[in-house]
């Protein structure tokens, strides 16, 4: 909760990391320094749902990145993008998902450009989406 508070002005209750953490263990991962201090996060949820690629794949299970978040001091060490990438099998093996999905500032430069590394594609834009009226991208990346 701490990294998200100083990182993003999205928050979320205590109850609701739990929730996350009691319900999806193995994706709910940390990344620390060599003090073992936490320095970033990243949670997903499981979701059944219609493809983010188009109504003729059906229905299909998909991650939905909740959060992720690197503390300002730690950024540009790649710390993101590991997290990411070791999240990728965690999620076929433990729940069998088809895809993944998140939304994005799109403002968020940085990020939007880390996702489109790993194989994200923007597949929806809303509108107002934040707190603050500021639009999201939907990115979506298969991953089975």
């Amino acid at each position: 909760m701490d990294i998200n508070l100083k990182c993003l002005p999205e928050n979320y209750p205590s109850f609701f990391y739990m929730e996350l953490y009691y319900s999806f263990p193995e994706l709910f991962l940390v990344a620390t320094d060599k003090n073992n201090k936490v320095v970033g996060y990243i949670i997903y949820r499981v979701e059944t749902g219609f493809s983010s690629f188009g109504f003729f794949h059906g229905l299909v299970k998909k991650a939905h990145l909740i959060s992720i978040a690197v503390l300002p001091e730690y950024r540009q060490n790649g710390i993101g993008t590991v997290l990411l990438k070791k999240s990728f099998p965690l999620l076929t093996e433990f729940y069998k998902c088809n895809e993944c999905y998140l939304e994005v500032r799109t403002s968020n430069s940085r990020a939007i450009e880390l996702y489109e590394k790993l194989g994200y594609k923007i597949t929806k834009t809303t509108r107002s989406y934040y707190q603050d009226r500021e639009s999201a991208y939907t990115m979506s990346i298969k991953i089975i």
